[in-house]
């Protein structure tokens, strides 16, 4: 299909597929094994430009935005979901200092994110605070010109190779939700400490850790917007980011899917290739139409927060909720279709399915999703009257 993309743009997904296949692809089975984080590729991305594609000129990027960022995640995560977390999620905690950061901070830390110097990963989750983030422990109290942070954080990627963690924290613990606060974090700065690395199902080729605050000091002036802003700038970010989750999401099927068409046309039973088959052939229709159904609803919403749209909510959920429901049904599928063999790891698509699984669940799981679109339907529905 067309979907009108610029040179640009179309220049942007042939780099990020050729890294895909070049540099990806040879080291996806090991890193996966081993989950190690992928150093090496994080070097090829920020020789290639790709950390800096979604950023403004002004601050050392290209001048894309949300659409050209999930182009290069979807190409990526064609070959290794795991792989492409270094890039998305650098930008999921870029997005908080360029939505709501002043010029300082920009100033100061969008140009290394630009050039992929500095990793970096929002830290919003906690033990006890997941799909309730109105729950938040970890607290924040002014002392002078420091903050002083306390709590833990846990579930973040990138956690443990991040250079700067955008951290929400409760500076109001009596005002709920609005007495949050959003700070950025640098790597060594007094009482923080990276705890344990997970051991994850998939995406096993990224860093998702555990960030311990223990009366770490933060300067005054590494404070988002304002106190009691950071639920805001949290619901906000993860409206610019869940394109990008879809777009992992989109890549990861689309993969399986290209995996599970040039298998069955090598795989012979009772004389013949298995795609000559019907049964199996509408099967993998019907993962085809589910892929391009989820990439037309990825460009379309990634263009519509482009275009600077102020409501996007129910847009950005109800995107990573089908591309990932897609994801995970596609890989299913493909597993189904390789038969014995697609269950065993000498084969991409038990990785894949694997790897579709988490984007159900993070940046707000599926039945978040469904909350979120369902309470705007009220609110539009309401304002009609």
């Amino acid at each position: 299909m067309n979907y009108f993309l610029t040179e640009e743009q179309v220049m942007i997904q042939d780099l990020a597929r050729q890294i895909a296949e070049e540099k990806l692809e040879p080291l996806r089975a090991e890193m996966d094994e081993k989950a190690e984080f992928p150093w090496e590729i994080v070097e090829v991305l920020r020789q290639s430009d790709m950390f800096g594609i979604y950023l403004p000129e002004e601050y050392g990027g290209l001048g894309g935005g949300v659409l050209e960022l999930c182009l290069a995640v979807e190409e990526l995560s064609r070959v290794c979901g795991g792989m492409s977390l270094s890039l998305a999620a650098t930008a999921l905690a870029a997005f908080p200092v360029l939505l709501f950061g002043n010029d300082e901070q920009k100033k100061k830390y969008l140009p290394d994110l630009a050039t992929g110097k500095t990793l970096a990963a929002f830290a919003l989750t906690e033990p006890e605070a997941g799909s309730d983030a109105g729950a938040t422990r970890t607290t924040a109290r002014k002392e002078g010109d420091y903050y002083i942070l306390n709590g833990t954080k846990c579930f973040i990627t990138n956690g443990s190779v991040a250079d700067i963690v955008t951290v929400i924290a409760m500076t109001d613990k009596s005002r709920g939700s609005r007495g949050a606060s959003a700070f950025i974090v640098e790597k060594g700065m007094d009482g923080f400490s990276v705890g344990k690395d997970e051991h994850k199902m998939g995406i096993r080729a990224s860093s998702t850790a555990e960030l311990i605050f223990e009366d770490c000091k933060v300067p005054a002036e590494n404070l988002i917007s304002r106190e009691g802003m950071g639920f805001i700038v949290a619901m906000k970010t993860l409206d610019q980011s869940r394109p990008g989750v879809a777009s992992q999401s989109l890549g990861i099927a689309q993969g399986a899917l290209d995996a599970a068409v040039e298998y069955a046309r090598q795989r012979k039973q009772f004389g013949r290739p298995i795609i000559t088959f019907q049964g199996l052939q509408w099967m993998l229709a019907d993962m085809a139409t589910r892929v391009e159904a989820a990439r037309a609803l990825v460009y379309s919403v990634a263009r519509t927060v482009d275009a600077g749209a102020k409501r996007i909510s129910k847009d950005s959920a109800i995107c990573k909720l089908f591309a990932s429901d897609v994801a995970m049904s596609v890989t299913t599928d493909a597993v189904q279709i390789f038969g014995g063999y697609g269950y065993m790891k000498e084969y991409p698509v038990e990785k894949m399915m694997r790897d579709a699984k988490i984007t159900q669940i993070y940046e707000g799981t599926n039945q978040i999703q469904r909350d979120v679109i369902g309470t705007q339907l009220i609110r539009e529905s309401a304002s009609k009257k």
